[in-house]
């Protein structure tokens, strides 16, 4: 490991583009209020990237007192610390670290660099007790602490000018690794979700435990397509962006309606009406073009007046396929729609409705691949999102 300052090492987290996307996925998925990235010495504890949702009060480059900290613990045996409940912890319970700051629930994992030295911790807390120790859990935060360490020595390399030196197909088949276990981690838990309540809705007939269901089946469509987004975000950036396979024969509209029936019933309470119109196949990737249509219905659902329809139009006009999203609501200002397009950027909505800002980056992305392009038209009566693609 170089000798680098502790600034330096600051610095050199805030250059890794997916550090602040890691720390917003950990807190969504856990439920927790304050994750970060610290450098760890034998003498200090240093924040290098903080997503503090809890006032927590530690921003990037602040310090505290090593010995204050269980990271130092982990410094020395180098293995992950998880407590669900610290009030009923045989070993955490009256430890000082979570009565001097606090919390409840804990996890935190050690991060190496190439050559196995120790640099730091990715760690999570919150003031409430938290589900932590999970398979599913602990093998994310692996899997993150194992991807900062690998950027850690890439950034070090590109500043050093010695990134002509790195392997291309080993750098290739990490971002393919890292991309492929992160959709078969998080992908399969959820589609075991999503099989359990159509099970119970088929033999339940109390109307607050359907009720209940129904919300679990919307976490369970919102939080696909967060995995969506997040892996479509990570092949654009760390792979090679959108390959497409055009379907020439197959008719879309049949895809469409699934995609509004699959939404339809997963928000009830909500009036969706779409309008389809393609008697003749449009060359396009249909999965491409339900993930497109699914996030332009979900921002509506999310951002849209919720007393007003939703209205999906689709036809061909003068040899262009246009695809359409309409919601009622106040118009968008000029501003706000120049920055829409842009990933990470999230407008306001209510915190449990919020995404990660990559719904309609990817949506531009896959219009872009098509060759087709996305405008936005804003009046004080509606909104719309409208795809065209030529034929």
């Amino acid at each position: 490991m170089s000798g680098n300052s502790l600034q330096d090492d600051v610095a050199l987290i805030g250059r890794i583009e997916s550090i602040q996307p890691i720390l917003d996925v950990i807190c969504r998925s856990t439920g927790m209020g304050f994750a970060a990235v610290a450098r760890v010495n034998d003498t200090h504890w240093v924040a290098c990237a903080v997503q503090d949702d809890i006032d927590f009060g530690l921003k990037a480059g602040d310090e505290l007192d090593l010995q204050t900290t269980i990271c130092d613990e982990i410094r020395q045996h180098q293995q992950a610390v998880v407590i669900d409940h610290v009030a009923i912890d045989p070993v955490f319970c009256n430890h000082k670290t979570p009565l001097m700051y606090g919390f409840q629930s804990y996890i935190s994992a050690p991060i190496f660099r190439r050559d196995g030295t120790f640099f730091g911790t990715l760690c999570a807390i919150d003031p409430a007790p938290a589900k932590l120790n999970d398979p599913r859990v602990t093998g994310m935060f692996k899997l993150y602490s194992e991807l900062i360490g690998f950027h850690l020595d890439v950034q070090e390399q590109l500043l050093s000018s010695e990134v002509a030196l790195l392997n291309e197909r080993q750098g290739a088949e990490l971002r393919e690794q890292f991309i492929a276990v992160l959709g078969h981690d998080l992908r399969n838990p959820l589609a075991s979700l999503a099989a359990g309540t159509h099970v119970l809705r088929r033999t339940l007939q109390d109307e607050k435990a359907l009720q209940v269901l129904t919300r679990m089946d919307k976490s369970v469509l919102r939080m696909a397509g967060l995995i969506d987004n997040v892996l479509d975000f990570a092949r654009g950036r760390l792979g090679g962006g959108f390959l497409l396979e055009l379907d020439r024969d197959k008719l879309l509209g049949p895809e469409l309606l699934q995609v509004v029936e699959e939404l339809r019933a997963a928000w009830p309470e909500r009036e969706i009406n779409a309008h389809i119109d393609l008697p003749e196949p449009v060359p396009c990737q249909h999965s491409r073009m339900s993930q497109l249509l699914s996030n332009l219905v979900a921002n509506a659902l999310t951002h849209g007046a919720p007393d007003l329809p939703i209205t999906v139009r689709a036809e061909i006009v003068s040899s262009t396929f246009v695809l359409s999203v309409e919601n009622g609501g106040p118009p968008l200002s000029k501003a706000l729609i120049s920055r829409l397009f842009q990933p990470f950027f999230r407008a306001a909505a209510p915190s449990s409705q919020q995404g990660l800002g990559l719904g309609l980056f990817i949506v531009s992305e896959i219009a872009r691949a098509h060759g087709g392009t996305m405008d936005i038209s804003s009046t004080s009566d509606s909104t719309a999102f409208i795809f065209r693609l030529p034929m």
